[in-house]
């Protein structure tokens, strides 16, 4: 299907270029999946920053509160103890936790074919005919979001080869996030206003997830 293309400048293209139904007209039978995908890539950066001492790790408490009998209260070897105020945590987090979500290669790139056709369907996909920048510059890159009427929204930029030029050009702009096309996700795709695609990164894309999935293998997701 033909979708709306845009030179460098940010003009209309005389050529619309067309995206493969396989992987931007998906139907959407699957949300589980969407959320699973989504919740995988929120899990594997997530960081095991919280730790807890131990009785045996927190200072003090080597000696016996109170004698063993004849006092009337109950027994405790160490003022360190789980139950007492500064006492050790017991089953607290340790920093060594898994948070880390098992995903088929399968259903990832399942999943990333529904969020794109979800993004088509809502019309959030254009395509650039180029995204190159030679000096790396920041205007050159506002200028074009501007005429594309999406500066300042939630833009994810999808390029073949992602470059220190680019990444240099890009950083200052505001909820602007540049992605190369095989690093391309569910939970960037899903939170973006508007997605740009360049013509060489919209055919790596049709030759990774172009391929027919067999509806056998997508139920089973």
């Amino acid at each position: 299907m033909p979708v709306a293309t845009y030179t460098k400048s940010g003009a209309k293209a005389t050529t619309a270029a067309k995206l493969d139904k396989a992987v931007f007209e998906v139907e959407v039978k699957n949300h589980q999946l969407l959320k699973d995908a989504y919740l995988a890539y929120l899990a594997s950066g997530r960081m095991n920053l919280a730790v807890t001492k131990k009785r045996g790790e927190v200072s003090g408490g080597g000696r016996k509160p109170w004698r063993q009998k004849g006092t009337g209260r109950a027994r405790f070897g160490s003022s360190r103890n789980p139950i007492w105020t500064g006492g050790g945590v017991a089953f607290g987090p340790t920093g060594n936790e898994n948070y880390n979500r098992k995903l088929s290669t399968t259903a990832k790139r399942q999943a990333l074919r529904q969020a794109l056709s979800l993004a088509n369907k809502d019309g959030r996909v254009k395509v650039i005919e180029t995204f190159t920048t030679m000096e790396g510059k920041t205007k050159e890159f506002s200028a074009t979001l501007t005429k594309l009427d999406i500066f300042g929204r939630q833009t994810l930029i999808v390029v073949s080869t992602k470059d220190v030029t680019k990444e240099r050009a890009a950083q200052n702009i505001p909820n602007l996030k540049v992605v190369s096309a095989k690093y391309l996700n569910v939970y960037d795709v899903m939170n973006a206003d508007a997605i740009v695609i360049s013509k060489k990164s919209l055919d790596i894309i049709h030759e990774w997830l172009g391929s027919v999935v067999p509806e056998k293998v997508v139920k089973d997701e």
